[in-house]
């Protein structure tokens, strides 16, 4: 059971809004390395409430996004879960990539519906440093509307998935590069792989002066406040992530669409660990978060909510907090025009820790926090997407 005050409710408003930059962004992205660079600055607010600031290189935007557990954390259940901001930003690419891909092909399609579901492990324990998370291939079902044939549609789809900039995270093994900031000092790591060069700043200045945008930003993302039905996979109830042994897989599906005026709606399910619906719009235009803002703000969230949850199983003090992680990812095969399957770099994340512990403790929770989180290894595991291709169904509902 949640304790202590929902800051997210306290502090009232959207969750999901633009940042207004004025003159700039509030904070900058590095230079682009592969074609697009995703800055995403992340606090905590309470253990498992979580704020990011996520600034890309391509759309010259900031939002500002948040993040909180379900009770199997013994979260509020006030904002989307890390994994489910991953599954969102995956999606509305794939169907950027698809749409895109088949207007250069000149196939004709009337209509589409995306169905995806991701799927995590974690296993052993945290006390004895044996607990680590893991990824598993993706499903994605493709619901089109469309003349071609069967062969012309999956060839569309596997495409477009390769030219999707997520690629470059999902295909191969990235691992993870970090340096290390404990109560205000530089100190080295321990197994985790260096960043080369120095770190980045502590980013709560810029959490301290952001201001949103001018704009209705209600929309964006809805708390449905209904419970995913359960199905087969569903397990983890109250409390059950925060048990120090874990065997357990993560299930998570969405569903995206777009509407007429071109926004994607996305609705996330979480069945395992059982979890609220929540509701989601993603655009490349500026209306809402476009897909890589999303993956990275998810990726982040993940890595945080695994400090935060080491901290309390080892019964340390970690009072506060943050992290900036540098996504550089190539531009698109398709919507950008490249022609090439999406690449990445290895995601660079600098950690700002405040504990009344000492230097080790920092070191350890950091290591225990990378191996742990589902999205870095989700990076560093090489994945597929199982493709299933079906005609348009008129009178789908969601399932269980």
């Amino acid at each position: 059971m949640a304790t202590g005050v929902n800051v997210l409710k306290e502090r009232g408003g959207p969750l999901f809004f633009k940042v207004d930059g004025g003159a700039g962004r509030v904070l900058e992205p590095p230079h682009p390395r592969l074609g697009t660079v995703v800055r995403t600055a992340v606090r905590s607010l309470t253990v498992m409430q979580k704020e990011a600031l996520v600034s890309s290189s391509r759309t010259g935007e900031t939002w500002r996004l948040a993040s909180d557990e379900g009770v199997y954390l013994n979260g509020y259940d006030y904002a989307p879960a890390p994994l489910a901001l991953l599954s969102v930003g995956m999606v509305s690419s794939y169907m950027n990539e698809i749409e895109a891909l088949a207007k250069a092909r000149g196939i004709t399609i009337r209509r589409l519906r995306l169905v995806q579901d991701n799927f995590y492990t974690m296993q052993g324990s945290a006390l004895r440093g044996t607990m680590i998370g893991g990824a598993k291939d993706i499903g994605l079902e493709t619901q089109i509307d469309s003349d071609a044939d069967m062969e012309t549609l999956r060839a569309l789809v596997y495409d477009a998935v390769s030219a999707s900039p997520l690629n470059g995270l999902m295909r191969g093994q990235k691992e993870s590069l970090f340096t290390l900031n404990h109560n205000g000092r530089s100190i080295a790591n321990a197994k985790a792989l260096p960043v080369k060069g120095p770190s980045v700043p502590d980013p709560l200045p810029a959490f301290e002066s952001y201001v949103p945008a001018q704009g209705d930003w209600s929309g964006i993302m809805t708390r449905t406040g209904v419970m995913t039905p359960e199905n087969d996979n569903t397990a983890t109830f109250a409390g059950g992530a925060l048990t120090e042994t874990q065997d357990r897989l993560l299930h998570l599906r969405v569903y995206a669409s777009r509407r007429e005026d071109g926004v994607k709606e996305i609705v996330q399910y979480l069945y395992n660990p059982h979890g609220t619906i929540f509701r989601f719009q993603s655009d490349e235009q500026g209306r809402a978060p476009d897909a890589e803002s999303y993956i990275s703000a998810g990726i982040g969230f993940c890595f945080m909510t695994q400090l935060g949850r080491y901290a309390k199983i080892a019964k340390k003090d970690l009072h506060d907090y943050r992290i900036v992680q540098d996504a550089h990812f190539s531009l698109a095969g398709a919507s950008d025009g490249t022609g090439k399957a999406g690449s990445a770099d290895p995601l660079e994340t600098h950690c700002h820790l405040f504990s009344g512990e000492d230097d080790d403790f920092a070191r350890t929770a950091l290591d225990m926090s990378e191996q742990t989180c589902f999205l870095h290894a989700f990076c560093r595991t090489d994945l597929k997407a199982r493709v299933r291709i079906s005609p348009f169904d008129e009178h789908f509902v969601p399932h269980a």
